[in-house]
């Protein structure tokens, strides 16, 4: 297990140059952005537009915070995202564009590469007994709101905003303490 601050976090232009990201973790160590496995990544989203295309990767996106955004996949209707939204999965080669409700947002991404890999991302709250899907190769949890701790074999961690524990071949579960104020996301994947 390895927690990684959000201060740790590698700062990179989006692709499209349109923004900025927080590339939180990325497999394997290092990788560039079309020879990745799995991704995870923050960015804030200050103005309406498009989206990069990433073709032949799987993504899933989660409001963190901000008013919320219309995601318009496509050019089918918008969805619309707020940070109460259940994560949204789609292909990373929809064509794919934001129209901000409420001023910026700021969103997690985890993407990972259809061919090689899935992935799942759930939300959580505080006291949540956090299981692992059995065929998991990696798992993380990303702290929301905190501080949040987060109980393990080994003994309990602590997470502040934004931080995310990262955890290598994950078995059985996890138990999220802290306060009624913490939410977390659970991030999995496998290899296929």
């Amino acid at each position: 297990m390895d927690v990684i601050r959000s201060t740790a976090y590698r700062r990179m232009p989006w692709r499209n140059g349109l923004g900025e990201t927080a590339e939180i973790a990325i497999s394997p160590a290092g990788a560039a952005l079309d020879r990745f496995e799995w991704r995870i990544s923050m960015a804030t989203i200050a103005a309406a537009g498009p989206f990069s295309a990433f073709a032949g990767i799987d993504r899933t996106l989660t409001v963190l915070s901000g008013a919320g955004f219309r995601l318009v996949l496509d050019g089918q209707p918008a969805v619309a995202l707020t940070p109460r939204s259940p994560p949204l999965s789609f292909r990373g080669e929809s064509e794919a564009s934001a129209q901000l409700v409420g001023g910026p947002v700021t969103d997690l991404n985890v993407m990972t590469r259809r061919d090689r890999c899935w992935h799942r991302v759930r939300r959580c709250a505080p006291g949540a007994r956090l299981p692992f899907e059995a065929a998991a190769a990696t798992a993380a949890v990303f702290c929301v709101t905190g501080p949040v701790s987060v109980e393990a074999a080994g003994g309990a961690l602590e997470l502040g905003a934004l931080d995310t524990l990262l955890i290598d071949a994950p078995r059985g579960a996890l138990r999220a303490g802290g306060g009624a104020t913490g939410s977390l996301l659970l991030i999995e994947i496998g290899r296929l």
